[in-house]
Order: structure tokens, then C-alpha cells, then sequence
């Protein structure tokens, strides 16, 4: 059953319940994320928790469905997280209530835009973690200019708004060698890690790429 659609610019955006009750987010017609396999999303965020010691600031690049942010704001050393997400309907659904907020939390700030432009704005060394989940990963993107985000270039950009111990963490839906390289290059070292997911009925494998500052 479908929940809401909207379409802009970058394409349509559908939030819909599937018949097995999941509550499922497509893009351009793309599976994007469901709410039954989350914890490649929780482990997004636990990586980077378990990697600083003081996490009093975090930018999350893409809100999604919320597991990422919701799996920050259970550590209560958390101090603020900002989300940048580039779709405002998907902000505005979560604020009506069609998806689980995570946005009445004092803690939360929200940036409607591109997280490259958001992170460029950022200081030099202001936040302790960047955590990026906004496509599918390098391979399988759902709008291609997000292959940015995945270029040296963008990660040097991130490197230099961490403040020292900080960690970069990057969610994608598939192996990736030249995501691993590009945040060597940048990190001197990447800790990957595959997560076993249960996707729809089909045994699959998400990947966490690190680097830490």
C-alpha cells in the first residue's frame, strides 16, 4: 500500500507498505531501504561510536528511515547530530508522523541539501564523525552524481572537518576495492566490514568502509 510519492527535480520518491508489512522506501524505482533489515544502518552508527571517544558532534549524511540517527541517540554521550538529507518530502513524511521520527529529539538538526555542500560548510576540525549512507553505495547508484561522494576528492574534504580521533564511516550496498582505496588514500587505512543481511528473502552482504582520522 502505498504511503506517499513525490517527485522532484531528482525523480520520485515513494514510501509505501509492502505485503509482508515492511515499510519500504524506493527511489526512481529503486529499492533504497525497508524496516525489517536495519543492522547494516545500526552498524553504520556503532562503528563510529565504538571508534570515538568523545562523540559530542556527528554529521549523518542521509536521514532515510531513521535507524542510523535513532542508533546515535542511544549512546548518551551523544552531544548533537546533524542530518543532512537532499529530499525535504522525506523529511516532511517523518515530521507527519508516515515514518517513525527521530527528529523530536533536542539533539537532532536537520540541513535540507547535498551533503557535499553541507560538510563543505562545515569548520575545519568541528565534528567527530561523518557517517555517509545518502545511495546504494559506488556501484549500483540511484542518481549519479552522487559518485562524488565517493571520490577522494569529497573524502580529503571530510578528512579536514574531523577533529583529531574522528572517523569517517561510509554504508554501501556491495564490495567496493575502489571505496576501500579511495579512503586509504585519504585515511592511510579502511576497516571494512561485511554485514550478513536477510534481504526480502534473499541472503546478502552490506559493507561498512572506516577510516579514522
Amino acid at each position: 500500500m502505498e504511503l506517499a510519492r513525490a517527485t522532484s527535480e531528482r525523480g520520485e520518491l515513494v514510501l509505501r507498505h509492502r505485503e509482508d508489512g515492511a515499510l519500504e522506501l524506493r527511489v526512481n524505482g529503486v529499492f533504497v531501504m525497508d524496516d525489517q533489515e536495519t543492522s547494516s544502518e545500526e552498524l553504520l552508527a556503532a562503528a563510529a561510536l565504538a571508534t570515538v571517544r568523545h562523540p559530542d558532534r556527528v554529521l549523518v549524511g542521509g536521514l532515510g528511515l531513521g535507524y542510523t540517527v535513532r542508533a546515535l541517540l542511544a549512546d548518551e554521550r551523544l552531544g548533537e547530530v546533524m542530518v543532512a538529507e537532499i529530499e525535504p518530502d522525506l523529511v516532511a513524511w517523518m515530521r507527519a508522523g508516515l515514518v517513525p521520527s527521530v527528529l523530536d529529539d533536542p539533539r537532532v538538526a536537520v540541513v535540507v541539501g547535498d551533503v557535499r555542500a553541507v560538510v563543505a560548510d562545515l569548520p575545519g576540525a568541528s565534528v567527530d564523525a561523518i557517517l555517509l549512507d545518502v545511495d546504494n553505495g559506488p556501484d549500483f547508484l540511484v542518481y549519479n552524481e552522487n559518485s562524488a561522494i565517493y571520490t577522494s576528492d569529497f573524502l580529503t574534504t571530510c578528512h579536514a572537518k574531523l577533529r583529531p580521533g574522528g572517523v569517517l564511516t561510509v554504508w554501501s550496498s556491495a564490495a567496493s576495492p575502489a571505496l576501500e582505496s579511495a579512503v586509504k588514500t585519504v585515511f592511510s587505512a579502511c576497516d571494512v566490514k561485511p554485514v550478513p543481511v536477510r534481504l526480502q528473502g534473499r541472503d546478502e552482504l552490506y559493507y561498512v568502509y572506516q577510516g579514522s582520522s
